[in-house]
């Protein structure tokens, strides 16, 4: 006799997990993080049950648009120290993200104010395009020196993941994501952020900087056994329900009543 295997009903479906993550453009780590944060996810089995959902976090919202400084001088001045042991940090970093497969090259950034940046990210998730705009921007700030601050550089880095340049310029013009990057530094605060990349897994767990993959690894893994519902029972036997007794009656063998 063929044995069949039943799920049970109400086990085909598994909850979601959103991971929301709170970084600069500007920030070194912040790039860093998110290639760990990737290689976790890589490695997560329900990596399909994730959503990754970016907020705005400015380092310095006071800079301004266009600085003439050197990444490594303002580093320096930012430090109170020489620029050797500025340069001395930045090549570290710079080594730290190779190791990530990440290319540095800070003697071309271009430092700036990202507030608007952040917008055209805010506009970019509305569709869908959240995770490649923030990697673009990253990318074009980190490592090919683009002006961020120049909100045409910022139109044009938009079109190459998809959006409409016109929709984009418009969108700054009107500043109209200016409220939603300020709601995501709200949030911030009232988390209590300081420092970025900073992850909150499941609206409960905080990761606060670009951690190893095996950290960020166990979040998520953490996060998943408080919401996952057990594993689907499987009823093993013939198609036909076995002996056995339910709503206060039994199966007695030769009895038919």
């Amino acid at each position: 006799m063929t044995a069949t295997l039943t799920p049970l009903p109400g086990t085909d479906s598994l909850p979601r997990v959103t991971v929301d993550i709170w970084s600069d453009i500007a920030c070194p780590w912040c790039f860093i993080g998110k290639r760990r944060f990737e290689a976790a996810l890589e490695q997560f089995p329900q990596a399909g049950q994730v959503d990754v959902v970016w907020h705005s976090f400015e380092l310095d919202p006071s800079a301004p648009a266009s600085n003439p400084v050197s990444m490594r001088d303002g580093l320096a001045l930012k430090y109170g120290t020489d620029t050797a042991r500025a340069q001395g940090m930045l090549d570290t970093m710079t080594q730290t993200a190779a190791e990530e497969g990440l290319e540095y090259h800070f003697d071309q950034t271009r430092l700036t104010n990202t507030f608007q940046a952040h917008q055209v990210i805010h506009l970019a998730a509305q569709h869908g395009l959240q995770g490649e705009m923030k990697e673009r921007f990253l990318k074009a700030y980190m490592s090919e020196g683009a002006h961020l601050g120049d909100p045409e550089v910022l139109v044009s880095l938009a079109a190459e993941v998809g959006l409409d340049g016109g929709e984009v310029r418009a969108a700054l013009e009107n500043q109209t994501y200016a409220q939603a990057v300020r709601q995501d530094e709200a949030q911030a605060q009232a988390y209590g952020i300081q420092g970025v990349p900073f992850f909150v897994l499941g609206g409960k767990y905080g990761v606060s900087g670009a951690q190893s993959p095996e950290t960020l690894l166990g979040a998520l893994g953490q996060v998943w056994s408080e919401i996952a519902p057990a594993a689907p029972l499987q009823l093993i036997g013939t198609e036909s329900a076995g002996d056995g007794c339910e709503d206060g009656s039994c199966a007695v063998p030769g009895f038919k009543g």
